[in-house]
């Protein structure tokens, strides 16, 4: 049995997470570039997650980014904040802030530290969570990116979690680079909404009956990948736009991605702020800065103006 009744779809940007020079979160350019990005083609945004640095910051520090972004103003039910800990009353706490601030779901890892966990496992681990957190309220989406998690959740851990919580486990991002996967996830669960985690696959998940794009990219392209969604929508041909868009996410993924998104957005902002990040990432070289704007600068894409 899969959820018919709680869908979000579309554009989601797996959003930056803003540094001070001390390398605590910059809660004032945290809610200024997610209303940036709801403006500029975003459906939704996933704070928190792997591009937002998510697993460098404690969980008090978590909590108050949450709290920053429901009193910055920010539309929390288009929000779809990380909660996935190793530890699960960190999860806990993590999932009743979301709950608290009026999130539309949560966006969570499986327990990632230990390797090989059997799907009996894994299925304790989020019954654990979801039990504890107790609230009807809670809309899961799980997080499939076995490169950097190495925890992949298979078909059978899916199923087992939507018969025993089909109104709270809603829908996956699946980062796995894998095609087939996610649109087999997809085909598999009806109602189950399942997004891309990569720009280059958003319009082929599209056609298969994905759920739309969860995406580092997005901080900086997600009017390109808006326009993709909605030619899609309206049954017409995006294939130029979502090409261009493929192009930005090649020539972006070969530097570490989120330093080289920061990077784009210090030099398009003129915020030098932009480019601090917590180690153990580091800046990029003047090299490497160059040869990353001379393959941008070579399409016909230009960053909507910043806020």
């Amino acid at each position: 049995m899969t959820n018919t009744t709680f869908h979000l779809e579309g554009v989601f940007s797996a959003a930056l997470t803003p540094l001070q020079d001390d390398l605590s979160p910059d809660l004032d350019k945290l809610v200024q570039h997610s209303k940036w990005l709801l403006t500029n083609g975003c459906d939704g945004l996933a704070p928190l997650g792997t591009t937002g640095e998510a697993n460098s910051f404690s969980v008090a520090e978590r909590l108050t980014m949450m709290e920053a972004l429901a009193d910055g103003g920010l539309p929390m039910d288009r929000l779809m904040p990380g909660t996935g800990c190793c530890a699960i009353p960190d999860s806990v706490e993590l999932c009743n802030k979301a709950l608290e601030t009026g999130a539309a779901g949560v966006l969570m890892l499986p327990p990632f530290y230990y390797k090989k966990p059997s799907d009996d496992g894994l299925f304790a681990a989020f019954s654990e969570v979801i039990e504890r957190v107790g609230d009807d309220r809670l809309k899961v989406y799980l997080y499939h990116f076995p490169v950097m998690s190495t925890v992949p959740f298979s078909y059978d851990l899916i199923g087992r979690l939507l018969a025993r919580y089909p109104d709270t486990v809603v829908g996956m991002k699946d980062s796995s680079g894998d095609l087939g996967n996610m649109t087999g996830a997809a085909k598999e669960f009806p109602g189950f909404a399942v997004f891309s985690g990569s720009d280059e696959l958003l319009l082929p998940h599209l056609k298969e009956g994905g759920a739309g794009c969860i995406t580092a990219v997005s901080n900086v392209a997600a009017s390109m990948a808006a326009e993709v969604y909605a030619a899609f929508k309206k049954g017409e041909d995006p294939t130029a736009v979502h090409e261009m868009l493929t192009t930005w996410r090649k020539s972006i993924y070969i530097y570490p991605l989120s330093m080289a998104l920061k990077t784009i957005m210090a030099r398009h902002t003129g915020d030098k702020g932009w480019l601090n990040i917590r180690p153990p990432f580091v800046q990029l070289t003047d090299a490497q800065c160059a040869e990353l704007f001379a393959a941008l600068d070579a399409t016909d894409y230009h960053i909507p103006s910043a806020a």
